[in-house]
């Protein structure tokens, strides 16, 4: 009989052994799935934020590259505006050129006005010269092909001497203020 009790306490003991473990691998069963289930989330969050880092670089790189072309266009920009800033001036001083080149005209018919003359003359050189410092120049038009980028035709007249579409006088020069076209010059193309 002791064995036997012995024997029942042995196995009542074997079955709540049992029955304890089961308790515990079901008590470790949700703590593995919530683990489980927060290292998920977290994995879902890191790609999640590394996404983000990655759409936060591509923007700062393209920001970076717009500045750089901005201060490209912005320099190009600067450059151009100093090197035509004289040209409202100089607009404005050409049909006074115009004006000393008329007058040196009419004083060359007289010879009581030489004296005149000479004077105005010394002033058109010294103007020309404050011109040409500043980059312009006259265009040299007859003889050439008519260009409607350099030149304005007024009249078409016949001339045996020159081909179709040749300048074949000026009637008031155009002029260049360094690479462009400051005035056009007023010409006669042979037609």
């Amino acid at each position: 009989m002791k064995e036997e009790q012995a024997f029942q306490e042995e196995k009542q003991q074997n079955v709540s052994t049992e029955e304890a473990t089961e308790t515990i691998q079901e008590q470790e069963e949700p703590v593995n799935e919530a683990a489980a289930m927060e290292a998920q989330e977290e994995d879902t969050e890191v790609a999640k934020l590394r996404a983000e880092a990655e759409e936060h670089q591509q923007r700062f790189l393209r920001a970076q590259a717009d500045f750089d072309n901005f201060r490209r266009r912005t320099l190009k920009e600067k450059e151009e505006l100093a090197k035509y800033a004289s040209m409202k001036l100089v607009t404005e001083l050409v049909p006074v050129l115009d004006n000393f080149e008329r007058a040196l005209a009419t004083a060359q018919q007289g010879a009581e006005t030489e004296s005149f003359a000479k004077g105005v003359e010394m002033i058109f050189r010294q103007f020309e010269g404050v011109l040409q410092a500043e980059g312009v120049t006259a265009m040299n038009s007859v003889g050439q092909p008519f260009n409607p980028d350099f030149h304005q035709a007024i009249m078409q007249v016949e001339s045996e001497e020159h081909e179709e579409g040749i300048v074949v006088e000026e009637v008031q020069k155009g002029y260049m203020l360094k690479d462009k076209v400051l005035r056009p010059a007023m010409v006669k193309v042979s037609m």
